[in-house]
């Protein structure tokens, strides 16, 4: 399948499952959401695969084993492409929000944010530059911060806010538009990912693949 844009009816399928997240629901619209959702996304990827890597398009159902919010469904369907869960990812996801691009550390375990921390102690510079950078191209610094500061950092750490970061990434958003539906989202989340270059380079090179076991 070749990337033409996603369905005229993505974002309404979307729109409909925030009302009424039911298996009815779904069962009722999956032909749409398989046509105007999953199936553009799987082309997306597979368009962008010789440049980026192979990529993955994120389950549609909720794990709800320990949530307090039990509806079975996800409201967005999200794409991504990394070597390993932490250590850089390019990412894209349609929602009612829009297109959502982004790249970064989106998880750390204990082992990725201890070398994080190490790393952004001994030569923090370089990762400012690249966090500067991306903001002055509009994105947007996200990530899960302390409130307070790390053990063992000074208050005047020239990048105390970078250390309190326990996981770093970027995001830019695009609300639903004609692009959305054309073959220029591919342009649009290309040359966006073109930009997450160093810093998912450096994420690779300074937090890595977690070298604990997954449960």
């Amino acid at each position: 399948m070749t990337f033409s844009g996603f369905g005229e009816y993505a974002i309404d399928f979307y729109d409909g499952l925030e009302l009424d997240n039911s298996k009815a629901y779904w069962d009722d619209n999956k032909e749409t959401y398989l046509r105007d959702v999953r199936g553009p996304m799987e082309a997306l990827l597979a368009a962008l695969e010789k440049e980026f890597g192979e990529g993955k398009v994120f389950r549609p159902y909720r794990d709800v084993r320990f949530a307090k919010d039990k509806t079975p469904y996800k409201t967005n369907c999200g794409g991504v492409v990394e070597k390993g869960r932490g250590g850089g990812a390019y990412y894209v996801q349609i929602s009612p929000e829009g297109l959502l691009v982004g790249g970064g550390s989106f998880h750390m375990a204990s082992d990725q944010l201890a070398r994080y921390r190490a790393s952004v102690d001994a030569h923090g510079v370089l990762l400012r530059k690249i966090v500067d950078k991306l903001v002055k191209q509009g994105w947007e610094l996200c990530g899960d911060v302390m409130r307070s500061k790390p053990r063992g950092y000074d208050d005047d750490h020239p990048h105390l806010d970078l250390l309190k970061h326990r996981s770093i990434y970027v995001r830019k958003v695009w609300e639903p538009d004609d692009v959305l539906h054309e073959p220029g989202c591919l342009d649009r989340v290309r040359k966006s990912w073109r930009q997450l270059k160093d810093l998912n380079a450096w994420c690779e090179d300074h937090v890595g693949v977690s070298e604990s076991p997954r449960r």
